[in-house]
């Protein structure tokens, strides 16, 4: 059998990918990936693909600009290559954009054949098809990532079908990559007893750590433990490196710009701890066994986005406003940037590096978590700074007890929950939207029912109305915003009385247990 995954992102999510490709082999599966053209290098960083498919996404837009028939052919040329190639008896696609959905709709029914797709699919009317309700919930969750409770990796190998999440390991780097890394790292550094890698970049300005503090922290590692700090990036990134290095009185060495993706690897593989932003080095780490002590500011959070790898280290900066959502301005300033400082991240990884092991925390200033893996292997945090008695900790294992069962279309009508409810303040104010969602779901209930039998124009039109004002109650609380996403998703995409008639009996049973768990 043979298989073709669709991931339409960026580095780090390709990355991300990995466990859904192992797990697709061990079931059989002789796996392939078709990727983004400039992001086709990231597959030398993984294990167990046969082959990979850049998409010419740059060289299609252009001919689009030239003749849309040129475009057209350019494109119909590219799949036909891939069906030489491969010829899939299941597409997984994992993006939700319209042309991932088109890709997977072509595949799945070029030359007469009807293939299985997983994941994110259309129908032939041109309406979303997704054949879980994991996949609707990945793709509301990249909007609402600050109430999102699950990892990427697990929401990929559930929206793909597999049951058990395949741990997170990516491919050993090469003898021949090895030993360029052993160049990179061998400048003669007398004193020198090893190396921590610092990853200053990330996607936005809010999300990184202030270059002073990876200053500060490059000079207590050489002064109190005599680990050379390695600067890590890209060349777009250099300046950032420029400045770290301004003015500082440790030994160090800047590959900022200076490796390929397999170089780096092998180069992270010598590292004692990289110490990153949120990026894709972070993962690229964690993929490589690599330590990982990463800091989330902004709309970052380890929740979801975290290394999915144990024995990681993840830090939060302890504000109430952690994670801010997206596109909406800071109203403080970005404080988060400054909350987490280099005493703690220095505290945190030298203990690391003479323990050999994460140790609770007694500072302040930072949320900080212990990467591990749940009964169902999902990945998990542990708090090792006490965080695990806030009210934010005890809402995301309730989402993660309630949700994954909801999302796996399990009975929960009957569910005992083990996780420990939040505080009395914080229920009482979900209390009043839950107890409104409940009422509203069962007499949308009743109105499916006459629905079904007598289909009076009046009575859809309260019936429609009532649909979204479950949304509206939903989306006016913050902990919510991601239900509130997912069922504005769901109730749109069934189209027949049936398909909704069953899903006000799922949400009712969530939002009954929801209810259950704050009495």
């Amino acid at each position: 059998m043979k298989a073709l995954v669709i991931n339409l992102t960026r580095f780090g999510d390709l990355l991300q990918t990995q466990p859904v490709v192992s797990g697709l082999v061990q079931n059989g599966y002789e796996t392939s990936i078709l990727c983004l053209e400039n992001f086709a290098g990231t597959m030398d960083l993984m294990q167990d693909v046969f082959s990979t498919f850049a998409l010419p996404g740059a060289s299609v837009l252009a001919a689009l600009d030239r003749d849309w028939r040129e475009s057209l052919k350019l494109f119909e040329t590219f799949c036909a290559e891939v069906l030489i190639q491969v010829d899939p008896d299941l597409i997984v696609n994992l993006t939700p954009s319209l042309p991932a959905r088109l890709l997977a709709m072509r595949f799945s029914r070029m030359e007469g054949k009807v293939r299985k797709v997983r994941g994110f699919a259309i129908d032939s009317f041109g309406f979303n098809a997704d054949t879980t309700p994991w996949a609707g919930f990945l793709q509301v969750a990249s909007t609402n990532r600050g109430a999102s409770p699950f990892n990427v990796v697990d929401l990929f190998s559930r929206v793909a079908g597999l049951g058990d999440t395949v741990p997170f390991k990516l491919a050993d780097p090469s003898p021949k990559m090895k030993a360029a890394a052993d160049i990179l790292l061998g400048g003669i550094i007398e004193g020198a007893e090893g190396f921590v890698g610092f990853q200053p970049g990330a996607s936005e300005e809010r999300r990184r750590w202030p270059v002073k503090y990876f200053r500060e922290l490059g000079e207590r590692l050489w002064r109190e433990l005599r680990k050379i700090p390695v600067l890590l990036g890209t060349k777009g990134e250099q300046t950032l490196g420029d400045r770290i290095l301004e003015g500082a009185s440790f030994p160090s060495l800047n590959l900022m710009g200076k490796t390929g993706l397999p170089e780096l690897a092998a180069v992270l593989g010598k590292l004692d701890v990289l110490v990153t932003n949120d990026t894709g080095t972070m993962h690229l780490a964690a993929g490589e066994g690599t330590p990982v002590a990463a800091v989330f500011l902004a709309t970052a959070q380890p929740w979801d986005t975290g290394p999915a790898a144990a024995n990681s280290l993840c830090l939060e900066p302890e504000v109430d406003c952690h994670p801010c959502p997206f596109g909406v301005p800071c109203p403080h300033d970005n404080m988060c940037r400054h909350a987490i400082k280099a005493d703690v991240v220095f505290e945190a990884v030298s203990k690391f590096i003479i323990k050999g092991e994460w140790v609770p925390s007694t500072v302040k200033g930072a949320r900080q978590y212990l990467t591990g893996h749940d009964e169902l292997g999902f990945m998990s945090l542990s708090s090792l700074s006490g965080h695990d008695e806030t009210d934010r900790y005890k809402w995301i294992t309730l989402q993660r007890e309630l949700y994954r069962r909801f999302l796996d279309e399990e009975d929960i009508s009957a569910l005992i929950l083990t996780s420990t409810p939040p505080s009395l303040e914080f229920r009482l104010r979900l209390t009043k939207s839950l107890s409104e969602v409940r009422d509203l779901l069962f007499l949308l209930s009743k109105q499916a029912e006459l629905l079904q039998g007598n289909p009076m124009e009046s009575l859809k039109i309260k019936f429609l109305a009532n649909l979204q004002k479950i949304q509206d109650i939903l989306s006016s609380c913050p902990e919510l915003t991601v239900l509130s996403s997912l069922w504005s998703f769901e109730s749109r995409a069934n189209d027949t009385m049936d398909g909704l008639a069953l899903l006000l009996k799922r949400y009712r049973s969530l939002v009954f247990a929801l209810h259950v768990s704050f009495e």
